[in-house]
């Protein structure tokens, strides 16, 4: 990979902060976005802006095109079966909250007027969860009187599969598994862990916010039953993202918003809805935001991805190794298989403290809990500091991100 070409597209990235030049290590709050897409985003505003599927006139037709194809786009780009099982959302948490809704609306998950069989109701997620992987379905259980089963993992950040394959014949609805931690950057087995759950008959969903701008996804190989994932963590506009779904699943579940579009038929006795994907996209689409995630798919796939793999493993490996050097440093992570990112504290400073100093050197990272409060009340610890790499990061900037933490716990202490 040629770096310096790849960061020549992300203009942002060539600025000072503080007197010192960028280095961005927030990449899995969002990363930047190649001029590319920027572009694609502002050329439809200029040429194209329209509402979709609801007029004859050359622009309708012209932006409704384009947003199918945007369509197909990811449906190809994540191996779905067809077009028709990608709905375009505002993002992860979104298509967790549609799922969430949505199931709670089904009559086999949720029954009807049956108090006993609702208090049996339970959803699975594990301990290291984002919020937007836990709420949703802790609070549609809740309102139920059911149970949320969670399965630990251990002072590494590994999941338990033994505890996992137990808490499975336990009977929940769905499992809701992240593919990556954003905290711990654990890579879980989610393929293995999919097939565990498909042996009781029970769906999957794959939180795949992490995962989806650092590795190839197929989700026919992984057989999960959902898939979500939002654009600006790769590299697209924020306020879009999607939700595969496997079109026999989609078809039984419930509208999750209602209004144009994903109707067929209305009368004031009865409405119909519309066929998929459209009976979960009502009103009009962020469809600007749509072409800009088509453009950063296409500017991904311009790039060899499993070079990508490789350089991004470099950097993470880089990081810690150099910052294993650091005096009463303690990672928080420490799987075999990680990905994306590195979380630490060190002794005796508060995360925020380094997080500012380290700032005020040019460096961006995150501090704080990472909407993850569980995993941290799991190791004891009130957040970390995360440095998550890109394919625009260098080595460079990652040994001036080591300095940067040296310096600042000198300071510190």
């Amino acid at each position: 990979m040629n770096i310096n070409e790849i960061r020549s597209q992300f203009p942002v990235l060539d600025q000072q902060v503080y007197g010192k030049p960028l280095v961005y290590l927030d990449n899995a709050a969002t990363t930047q976005k190649p001029l590319c897409v920027i572009e694609r985003e502002r050329d439809y505003y200029l040429h194209e802006n329209c509402n979709i599927h609801r007029g004859v006139h050359y622009l309708s037709q012209k932006a409704t095109e384009a947003y199918e194809h945007a369509r197909q786009t990811v449906a190809d780009f994540i191996h779905a079966k067809e077009a028709r099982e990608i709905i375009f959302t505002r993002g992860t948490t979104e298509s967790l909250n549609l799922l969430a809704t949505a199931f709670e609306h089904l009559d086999c998950f949720v029954p009807r007027n049956d108090a006993k069989r609702q208090s049996d109701l339970k959803v699975l997620v594990t301990a290291m969860e984002h919020h937007s992987n836990l709420v949703p379905w802790q609070q549609m259980v809740q309102r139920h009187h059911g149970r949320l089963l969670v399965v630990p993992m251990d002072d590494k950040g590994v999941l338990d599969l033994n505890r996992y394959e137990e808490l499975l014949k336990e009977g929940p609805k769905v499992v809701s598994i992240a593919h990556i931690s954003n905290v711990l950057g654990t890579i879980n087995p989610v393929k293995e862990m999919i097939a565990m759950a498909h042996q009781h008959d029970i769906p999957v969903v794959v939180d795949g916010a992490q995962s989806i701008a650092h590795h190839p996804i197929d989700v026919q190989d992984l057989d999960c039953d959902f898939f979500v994932f939002s654009g600006h963590k790769m590299y697209a506009p924020m306020g879009i993202g999607g939700l595969y779904g496997k079109a026999e699943w989609l078809e039984k579940l419930p509208p999750y918003q209602f209004g144009g579009e994903m109707v067929d038929t209305v009368s004031f006795e009865k409405t119909t809805f519309n066929v998929l994907p459209y009976k979960f996209e009502a009103g009009t689409p962020n469809v600007g935001a749509a072409l800009g995630l088509e453009t950063a798919i296409q500017f991904m796939q311009g790039l060899d991805r499993k070079e990508v793999e490789q350089y991004e493993a470099k950097l993470l490996q880089s990081a810690v190794e150099q910052l294993s050097e650091v005096d009463g440093i303690r990672f928080i992570g420490e799987a075999e298989r990680r990905s994306g990112l590195v979380s630490f504290i060190i002794d005796g400073i508060h995360p925020y403290d380094l997080g500012t100093i380290i700032d005020k050197m040019g460096v961006a990272v995150r501090t704080g809990h990472h909407c993850a409060e569980p995993v941290m009340t799991r190791f004891g610890i009130p957040g970390t500091v995360r440095a998550s790499f890109a394919l625009y990061n260098t080595m460079e900037e990652v040994e001036i991100f080591v300095n940067a933490v040296k310096k600042a716990a000198m300071m510190l202490r």
